[in-house]
């Protein structure tokens, strides 16, 4: 029931608003006196659920299009609802005070130490009340070894993180004075900060990379999905854990911030919580500065199924709205757009008086006996601890849909004539002395002229009240956050013996390295300690890659099981959706998929829970098209493997130009703790596949792998035992020269090239006469990078003997001509050219736009088939001078 009477509720504001033209306002008294009867008998629940019947009643009679996805410029919470706040008012505002100054001064310091360093004043201004809110009262820390609550903070308010762990004595001073200057921190004995959340800069401190806009929102939701996905697996009890995301209203214009909104509805993803800020600010001017930025968010969210919140108005326009009899305020706020409210947000109270009270008789009357210091002290929501926390306790006791809190705030709230509500506050970072003092003297902070000169941090003593309350509500939350634990037991998996079968070979039998690995993946399902571990992911393509064996095996992951009888159910590999199931499918959405894949890769952090992703895709839509999202997953120290098939530009031959992926290899070689595999065949695999899970799962490697597998089906031939270093370092001799003829060239190729080198040194033998060895590379990245350190290695200690690349190891002691090919561009194998120690080297790839046709037709194309093999090697042996021109001129 609704503590309010009906008299107190029956004149809701905006709804008998006398610009509608009613014809009949006797009888919209009585249905709203109806209506309010109802709020305070049954409550507002029942209320709705009255409104919908009568919508639904109306619609088909009268063709009814009312849409709900709206509601008034409003609090969601109205103060009879309020919670009571659990906290000192007056205490906590000092607290955030402290914080904020740190943060400016962190900021503001930095850049009078060099210019070139940046930082970011103006968002955590904004965002103060809302990061305080959470770890005084509802962020909950990792407590007796169990995980806290996950919370993606907003990255350019990164500075406010920091400051207020300087409060609790996470960082120090001298780390603080180190914003920014990570590579120089050490020499001082300090800790470098890093600009925004950055786990592998700071992986005891960053949960998650939000850097990149738009990546954080679509995280988030996969984050608290997959928490869901543990728990109805019976792998983790959440309990009341929460994902936390606080995301700016200009980054809701990226894509990914909104693309998941959806499933997170859809799944009753109600342990996530977005709190989006509001401050109608984006880098260049306002959001929305000819509409309303928070309307359209709530129409967004609300028809995407999301419990909405909004938070508008402190604590301060209680008594106006109190007063407003007409609904004129709400009238007001409908009318005006986000540029208005900037330029007011801006400007004094007499401003503010004069252009926006002053607009209607009734709005003037509100503020009548006001004075214009009263008027400027009336504030946004998002600044206002104690409705912020109404909208915070209400997110999380919601059941059955995610939520969103729509937070109004001031973009550089605090910062005056230097920021407050100016297009160029993003930019600003650096105060004059009368703007520090300005600042100061509006937050009431205890510091002389020269400590704000100096701009010195502030921590209150240890035995002040602020840091006694600080200390204790962090202790009843469960601790520090954020907060990244690497606790997670290492899980035993299968060992190489497992895999014999596939180094042995397939004889004459035909099979693809898809195939293969699909095989490989079923028995490490199988496996009793690791099976549990493994997230199969798919992005709508488990039938194109063989994996439908799985569906009725572990099933697909679906939090209401099935509740449908699938058409294929009497097949012996139907479609079974089921609330423990193990794959989880993602429908058309590679974004999706690596989102997932990042929350299992992550979960050995976020949950203590060592996971094994396996996301198995078309390799042109991984890297090139969700590369952002892998590097995200590659700052936070996500573990799995990245399957990429029907790899490469010919072996989907037919699907031409969109489809055919030459450079994901490349891509995947810049970065730094992915480690990219381009295997020939199922040998190779059976060797690259316990190598890589092993570092993962047992050894805890921060690090992914990358496998490029094929659609190809080809006879597999039998790696031998000694070959597996080898194959592990790079790249391995795969076919001598022929029995009693030295090597004359050599011949390296990597994935579906390998067979063309291997048709290659047959026809150089029986058609020229020339004997060459077939080497096949499984990564031209591990080689590259050996040889990189190698080469600095020598560079920075150049009394040292020259270490030698491994690459240089296996071919330099007999140095021939060679040829490097691969389904690839051409710039893949060229990563070795400077480690080879060859006289010559002839580098075959795929450059240029896909086709559609056959493999064969497409490998004449582009040149890399054995035919053009052959050519390629007696070029690189007439630039040896191991063949005189006219003698090539011959062959050809």
């Amino acid at each position: 029931m609704d503590p309010r009477t009906p008299a107190e509720i029956q004149r809701p504001a905006g709804l008998d608003d006398p610009a509608a033209q009613d014809a009949d306002p006797q009888e919209t008294r009585e249905w709203l006196d109806a209506l309010a009867s109802v709020i305070a008998h049954s409550g507002s629940a029942r209320a709705a659920f009255l409104l919908d019947r009568l919508v639904a009643a109306a619609r088909p009679a009268v063709g009814v299009r009312t849409q709900w996805f709206q509601t008034p410029y409003v609090n969601t919470i109205a103060p009879p609802m309020q919670p009571a706040y659990p906290g000192d008012l007056a205490l906590e505002q000092r607290i955030v005070a402290a914080v904020r100054w740190n943060a400016l001064a962190m900021v503001v310091r930095a850049n009078r130490e060099s210019s070139e360093l940046g930082g970011h004043i103006a968002s955590y201004a904004s965002s103060a009340e809302l990061f305080e809110a959470g770890f005084l009262h509802h962020f909950h820390g990792p407590r007796e070894g169990a995980p806290g609550d996950l919370v993606f903070f907003q990255p350019h308010s990164a500075p406010g993180v920091y400051a207020r762990a300087y409060l609790e004595g996470r960082l120090r001073e001298a780390d603080l004075a180190h914003y920014r200057r990570e590579v120089q921190a050490p020499a001082a004995g300090a800790r470098g900060l890093s600009s925004y959340p950055h786990p592998w800069l700071m992986p005891d401190f960053w949960q998650f990379p939000t850097g990149s806009m738009g990546l954080g929102p679509l995280q988030a939701i996969y984050q608290a999905r997959f928490m869901k996905y543990l728990e109805h697996r019976s792998l983790l009890q959440a309990g009341e854990r929460k994902v936390w995301g606080f995301f700016g209203d200009g980054e809701m214009d990226e894509p990914e911030s909104v693309a998941a909104l959806t499933l997170a509805a859809r799944e009753r993803v109600d342990n996530l919580v977005f709190v989006v800020n509001c401050n109608l600010q984006r880098l260049d001017g306002p959001v929305r500065g000819n509409g309303q930025i928070v309307q359209e968010l709530e129409a967004l969210f609300a028809g995407a199924g999301w419990n909405v919140i909004k938070v508008l108005w402190g604590s301060d326009w209680d008594a106006l709205f109190a007063r407003d009899a007409s609904g004129a305020l709400p009238r007001a706020f409908a009318a005006m757009v986000d540029g208005e409210f900037q330029t007011l947000s801006a400007r004094d109270g007499r401003y503010n008086r004069e252009h926006f009270f002053q607009r209607t008789p009734e709005l003037a009357a509100l503020v009548a006996d006001w004075s214009d210091a009263q008027i400027e002290r009336l504030h946004r929501g998002g600044h206002d601890l104690a409705k912020i926390h109404a909208a915070f306790a209400a997110a999380r006791s919601h059941r059955g849909q995610p939520t969103v809190v729509l937070a109004k705030t001031m973009k550089g709230y605090g910062m005056g004539a230097a920021g407050q509500g100016l297009n160029i506050t993003h930019q600003q970072k650096k105060l004059e002395r009368a703007e520090l003092l300005a600042f100061r003297d509006r937050f009431g902070l205890p510091l002389s002229d020269e400590q704000v000169e100096r701009l010195e941090f502030w921590r209150p003593a240890p035995e002040s009240a602020e840091m006694r309350h600080l200390t204790a509500r962090r202790a009843a939350m469960g601790g520090a956050l954020p907060a990244r634990c690497t606790n997670a037991t290492p899980v035993p998996v299968p060992g190489a013996a497992a895999f014999d079968r596939w180094r042995a070979g397939s004889g004459e039998r035909a099979v693809s390295t898809t195939t293969a690995f699909v095989q490989m993946l079923t028995q490490l399902v199988r496996d009793a300690q690791l099976g549990p571990r493994v997230v199969p992911i798919v992005a709508d393509e488990a039938r194109t890659f063989g994996m439908q064996t799985l569906f009725r095996e572990i099933g697909i992951y679906a939090p209401e099981g099935q509740r449908y009888t699938p058409e294929d159910a009497g097949s012996l590999l139907y479609y079974r959706e089921e609330r423990s199931g193990q794959i989880l499918e993602e429908g058309i959405s590679e974004a999706g998929a690596l989102a997932s894949w990042i929350a299992a890769g992550t979960a050995y952090s976020t949950h203590g829970l060592a996971m094994l992703p396996v996301f198995i895709y078309y390799s042109m839509f991984g890297f090139q098209r969700v590369g952002d999202l892998i590097w995200a997953a590659a700052d936070q120290r996500a573990r799995g493997l990245l399957v990429g098939a029907t790899s490469g530009r010919t072996t989907l031959s037919g699907e031409g130009l969109q489809h055919q992926d030459g450079t994901s290899h490349l891509i995947a070689a810049t970065v730094p703790n992915c480690r990219a595999w381009d295997p020939c065949c199922a040998g190779e695999l059976a060797v690259i596949v316990p190598h890589a899970v092993q570092r993962l799962m047992t050894e805890g490697r921060d690090e992914f792998h990358y496998l490029t597998v094929t659609n190809e089906n080809l006879p597999q031939p039998a790696v031998p035992a000694d070959a597996a270093d080898d194959i592990l370092r790079g790249m391995w001799r795969l076919c001598p020269a022929p029995e009693g003829m030295p090597a004359a060239v050599r011949l390296l190729a990597s994935g579906a090239i390998v067979a063309q080198a291997v048709q290659a040194a047959r026809w150089l033998h029986e058609r020229h006469g020339i004997a060459a060895e077939v080497w096949s590379v499984t990564s031209w990245s591990e080689l590259a990078r050996d040889g990189m350190t190698c080469e600095r290695q020598h560079r920075l200690e150049p009394s040292q003997p020259a270490p030698v690349p491994y690459v240089h190891q296996r071919l330099g002691g007999n140095p021939l001509p060679l040829v490097a090919a691969s389904d690839y561009v051409r710039a893949v194998p060229e990563q070795i050219r400077a480690y080879t120690g060859s006289p010559a080297m002839v580098t075959l790839g795929t450059d240029g736009f896909g086709r559609s046709d056959t493999r064969a037709a497409m490998r004449a194309f582009f040149e890399v088939d054995a035919e053009h093999l052959v050519r390629a090697a007696l070029q690189a042996m007439e630039l040896a001078a191991a063949l005189r021109p006219e003698q090539r001129r011959a062959a050809v």
